[in-house]
């Protein structure tokens, strides 16, 4: 009888290849599907939900400056609003760092519905969050670690050594915020260019195009 364990074995590799690019492609299929419907079907949902949460975040910062400077409480019990009930979630390096890599990835996901003018402050946007996550990424290394920065007693990110945190990551939000507001506002608001080169509907009809 002839030996047909080489073509058995050629055979499950090509069926395992195949399944394989199958799976590839019902995957890109999905993403696709899953990018058109974030940045063409319901851009205008994903940005005011991505907004909704982005405004929350800041002002929760802006609360825990009120507290300091407004109020005159101590730093430690200065928590925000959302941090009084949970203290836990202004203690947590971890809670911190997520929440800056769901902005990040955010920005990233909605970046494919911005054209023109628009996409350039949204880029600058996505640009000033990246080292915003980076400044947070320092902090939960040093928190896991447990080996600070500058000889500090808690973790302490780069720009933490010129700038108190408080302040910092007030100031961090504020210029993420801000080109972001500049590029949903030249988004829903397109010159006739960029009104042209869109795929969504958050302008309305062609005639709200500005020139």
């Amino acid at each position: 009888m002839a030996d047909t364990s080489g073509t058995e074995q050629t055979t499950a590799q090509q069926t395992d290849t195949g399944a394989r690019r199958v799976e590839r492609s019902r995957l890109a299929e999905r993403y696709r599907r899953t990018m058109d419907v974030l940045n063409v079907d319901r851009h205008r949902l994903s940005l005011q939900l991505y907004l909704v949460i982005v405004l929350a975040h800041w002002a929760e910062h802006i609360v825990q400056a009120a507290q300091i400077y407004a109020l005159d409480w101590p730093i430690e019990q200065a928590r925000g609003v959302l941090g009084m009930p949970f203290p836990w979630l202004v203690e947590s390096e971890a809670m911190h760092y997520g929440y800056a890599l769901i902005m990040l990835i955010g920005f990233l996901l909605l970046l494919p519905g911005f054209v023109g003018r628009s996409r350039i402050w949204w880029s600058i946007a996505l640009a000033i969050q990246v080292w915003h996550h980076f400044e947070h990424l320092v902090l939960l290394v040093q928190a896991v670690n447990g080996a600070y920065l500058g000889g500090n007693d808690a973790p302490t990110s780069l720009i933490q050594l010129l700038i108190p945190r408080v302040e910092l990551h007030l100031l961090y939000n504020t210029i993420v915020f801000a080109p972001m507001v500049v590029a949903m506002y030249l988004h829903a608001r397109p010159n006739a260019a960029d009104h042209e080169a869109m795929a969504c509907s958050c302008a309305g009809e062609p005639g709200r195009a500005r020139g």
